[in-house]
């Protein structure tokens, strides 16, 4: 059993599972687990619970969204440096590790990187976009908890996300994960055009062996933060749609509990417009439905070493390696968490303000050039209508 103590109770993970626990004092008391941090500290969390490392720019696949705009001639993180950063991740007590580039799987080394970080207690996970994953190659990804491959849809939606068509590639990589041993899931990126076949992605998905989908809002970032990005930004009503697809999805694909939905935090101010959701914020959080965890319970470390709030955000100037001493103190990490304590409206009156905390602040920042509500949230737009 690994334990993290908060002010608040503790975070506990069990080292045969990837699942975390968040347990109040009593319940630590209880347990019979020692210690816990001075309640003066209760706003600051100690360390993020999940942490994306970015273990490479390089990629040959030119996304036209690619978040960090990775290329060929990319900057390879040297081992040594990732092994300092997950020292620093287990002394911090983050649970989690994500894996991403750049293309990940363009090193030799990843099953390595991958026990280095299950030797520190710490579950590794990996994202990767397919392309030349050989059996080979993906029977050496079995020391990871859960691969993602990015798959928005067939070929003609995957090619009008990433601007060419690895629809195919990307299912080859899904059945040789699958048939490897590997927990294998899919990254389906949300855009005004594949999020009419999000269903048909899931289904096919599943049908080549991936056990869960997790959806991904398209984010004005790295390639993407450009006018284009207002073309293939998810419409007002898909956007109020996201409820009743996900209800949808879940009942066609879910029922069996072989298939699960995950979505990232960046779509949960979408679901302000669903009513059943909306109005039951607690039952959302108990199934680990959040909305912007950036600076908080989640961080980024770039390939050069620095620490953003989140993947897509612009990095600070504490150093992965440092993660531990500077992650409370950080002034940048300090700025996204203090949005969600005192909120404008509408977001200090949502009902699902605790767990949305105002929606994506990358977004925001693009769109409005403020850290502010997110400007593409259903009751966002309804309360900008009405005091125009």
């Amino acid at each position: 059993m690994i334990v993290r103590h908060e002010a608040w109770g503790a975070w506990v993970k069990l080292e045969s599972s990837a699942a975390v626990v968040a347990i109040d004092r009593d319940g630590v008391r209880a347990l019979g687990l020692d210690g816990h941090r001075d309640a003066s500290s209760a706003s600051a969390p100690s360390a993020p619970i999940e942490v994306h490392l970015a273990v490479t720019e390089r990629c040959g696949a030119g996304c036209e969204g690619c978040y960090i705009d990775a290329r060929p001639d990319g900057h390879e993180k040297p081992r040594a440096a990732i092994l300092r950063e997950l020292d620093a991740l287990r002394d911090a007590g983050v649970f989690t590790v994500a894996f991403g580039g750049g293309e990940p799987t363009t090193r030799d080394d990843l099953d390595l990187l991958a026990d280095a970080a299950r030797q520190r207690g710490i579950t590794p996970v990996l994202t990767t976009s397919g392309l030349g994953l050989t059996e080979a190659r993906a029977a050496r990804l079995r020391g990871f908890a859960q691969v993602n491959v990015s798959y928005d849809g067939p070929a003609a939606t995957y090619a009008s996300v990433r601007g060419f068509d690895g629809a195919g590639a990307a299912e080859r990589a899904i059945e040789r994960l699958a048939s490897a041993g590997v927990r294998v899931g899919v990254n389906v990126v949300l855009t005004r055009v594949s999020f009419d076949r999000a269903a048909e992605t899931m289904a096919r998905a599943r049908s080549l062996g991936a056990c869960e989908a997790q959806l991904l809002r398209y984010k004005p970032a790295g390639r993407a933060a450009s006018l284009d990005y207002l073309a293939r930004r998810l419409s007002p009503e898909q956007g109020r749609g996201l409820g009743p697809l996900l209800r949808r999805v879940s009942e066609s694909l879910c029922a069996d509990g072989a298939f699960h939905i995950r979505i990232d935090c960046a779509l949960v101010p979408f679901l302000s417009a669903d009513e059943t959701l909306a109005s039951d914020p607690a039952r959302l959080s108990r199934f680990g439905v959040f909305g912007c965890e950036a600076g908080g319970a989640l961080a980024a470390v770039r390939a050069d070493g620095r620490v953003a709030p989140c993947s897509f955000a612009t990095p600070t100037d504490l150093l992965g390696e440092r993660l531990a001493s500077g992650h409370a103190a950080d002034p940048t990490l300090e700025q996204w968490r203090a949005y969600v304590a005192a909120p404008p409206e509408p977001c200090a009156s949502c009902s699902l303000r605790p767990v949305c905390k105002g929606g994506c602040k990358v977004v925001a920042g693009f769109v409005d050039g403020v850290h502010g509500p997110d400007p593409e949230c259903p009751r966002v737009l309804a309360h900008r209508g009405r005091t125009a």
